[in-house]
């Protein structure tokens, strides 16, 4: 199986045949998966370097004259170290464009804190108006790219992972899919995070979500799950709140920064009785780096961690 990465290179390698409004904007990184789109496309595959600066501001300069540019390097570098190029060159000239990051929080332990950024969803969540996409899987990576390029001008960020789930899933942009049913609480799993949950939860009885676009947040899913899960629960006998009013407690595992979605989540269940436990990458600095696996389990993301952690927080443990 190919990698995000590369399916996301040979996507819009083809895309670019099709379109003559894209273009993309490298620094450096990835530039080998579009050596031959550069050759078919000079004009339109531009390689500043490393000056990750002037790759977002040659991004908005593109999109100020009608292109729909695709920004592509390593999270840290395209949310990060240029955040005040996304403000002021997307956000304040009022244009879009698609950025698709790779590394995301932890895929390359080797490199360090430097190549890793697990705030960068929380960061762009301080942006108005863009769509933040958190494909699970090389298919599903294929299909948001496709909606993200073909999305007139909004702004969309796409984020890559080397971290993967075992099968794709059919997603549709912006929606929240129904993975299983339970009575016992709601488990919202973004992106890669679904087969370890799922392991997690083998046997409980909770309903799980499974969200490739966090933003925006698919709360009237998260509603409806949460809903027909307490009512169940207060039907059996338990979950039951004041006068007749079932709790509905909902857990986000997300592979970025813990609680990144809380607010979301907590304004889409505003008027009703609710817990929400938000489950992610911890602030503490993991200084030990190994490989992806340890780095889950040390951040306590892996499968037994995980069950340890939803089930106490729903009581199913």
């Amino acid at each position: 199986m190919d990698t995000m990465r590369e399916r996301f290179a040979s996507t819009v390698s083809r895309l670019l045949d099709d379109d003559p409004r894209l273009a993309v904007v490298l620094a450096e990184i990835g530039k080998d998966g579009f050596a031959d789109a550069q050759r078919a496309h000079p004009d339109r595959v531009i390689n500043v370097g490393i000056r990750e600066q002037l790759l977002v501001g040659v991004g908005g300069g593109l999109a100020l004259t009608g292109m729909r540019p695709i920004l592509h390097t390593f999270a840290s570098f395209l949310v990060e170290r240029p955040f005040e190029q996304l403000k002021l060159d997307f956000g304040h000239q009022g244009v879009g464009g698609v950025l698709v990051s790779a590394a995301g929080s932890y895929d390359w332990p080797a490199g360090g804190l430097t190549h890793m950024a697990p705030g960068d969803v929380a960061l762009m969540d301080t942006l108005d108006g863009w769509t933040v996409h958190v494909p699970g899987h090389p298919d599903e990576a294929e299909a948001l790219l496709r909606d993200a390029a073909g999305a007139g001008d909004d702004s969309v960020y796409v984020r890559l992972s080397a971290h993967t789930n075992a099968a794709p899933r059919t997603v549709a942009p912006g929606r929240f899919l129904t993975v299983r049913e339970g009575h016992g609480g709601v488990v919202v799993a973004v992106g890669p995070m679904l087969d370890g949950v799922l392991a997690a939860v083998e046997g409980l009885d909770v309903t799980v979500l499974y969200a490739t676009t966090v933003r925006p947040f698919d709360g009237r899913a998260l509603r409806a799950a949460a809903g027909a899960a307490a009512a169940g629960a207060a039907a059996a006998g338990g979950g039951a709140v004041g006068s007749g009013a079932a709790a509905a407690d909902v857990v986000l595992v997300e592979p970025y920064l813990a609680g990144t979605s809380t607010a979301a989540a907590n304004d889409a269940l505003a008027d009703v009785p609710h817990r929400v436990l938000g489950l992610g990458i911890a602030r503490r600095e993991l200084r030990r780096y190994g490989t992806i696996e340890e780095h889950l389990a040390g951040q306590g993301l892996d499968a037994v961690s995980l069950r340890e952690r939803i089930g106490g927080f729903l009581r199913l443990t």
